[in-house]
């Protein structure tokens, strides 16, 4: 059960890391999400039970921590 939690958290972050791309002259470009967005991903990954309350603390902390 957990693995499959992993696995939806790992394809809700790459969706939101993907969603930031933009196509125009040919030329792709990727824009970082920001705190907001990933706390948003990461809060109804959680909501949607794909991880615990614990994990969820755990992970909000580190993505916190990488935008300081």
């Amino acid at each position: 059960m957990k693995k499959i939690r992993r696995i939806a958290l790992g394809l809700v972050l790459l969706a939101a890391t993907l969603s930031g791309c933009a196509i125009g002259s040919g030329k792709t470009e990727m824009t970082k999400p920001t705190l907001g967005q990933e706390l948003i991903e990461l809060k109804n990954a959680k909501d949607n039970g794909a991880i615990s309350e614990q994990e969820y603390e755990e992970m909000k902390e580190k993505l916190k921590k990488s935008y300081e």
